[in-house]
């Protein structure tokens, strides 16, 4: 795959993004890759993130590095939003399940696992001084 190509996105409402990341196991990356794909991911998480109010998703890997993006709508709540999502069917077991492929503390939900960036340039900004 030509990841010079990039991947399309279309946006049609305004959105808040998340950025966050997570350390992989570097042995199990390949399976971690494996279950994440639209393929084979099961079919009750995709779901829950939605209904979470999660517009969109992506993760990204680097060596073994995960980078997360969250599109959510403007008045998306984090805190109740992952709460609710922790209750959802099959997601604790997800979680379980992914935690053999990423380094942190055990039993911990997503969003305690993985950690949010600050964002320090928007090009867009830069260029409005």
């Amino acid at each position: 795959m030509d990841l010079k190509i990039g991947y399309m996105e279309e946006k049609a409402e305004a959105t808040k993004r998340f950025c966050q990341f997570l350390k992989l196991n570097p042995e199990t990356i390949n399976e971690y890759k494996y279950w994440h794909d639209s393929h084979n991911i099961w079919k009750e998480i995709p779901e829950g993130i939605r209904k979470a109010g999660i517009l969109n998703m992506e993760i990204y890997i680097h060596e073994a590095n995960a980078f997360m993006i969250l599109e959510t709508p403007l008045d998306f709540d984090w805190d109740t939003a992952f709460g609710k999502l922790a209750t959802y069917e099959r997601q604790a077991e997800w979680e379980n399940f992914v935690a053999q492929f990423q380094i942190a503390k055990e039993g911990c939900r997503s969003d305690e696992k993985w950690q949010l960036m600050e964002r320090i340039f928007s090009l867009k900004d830069a260029l409005k001084q």
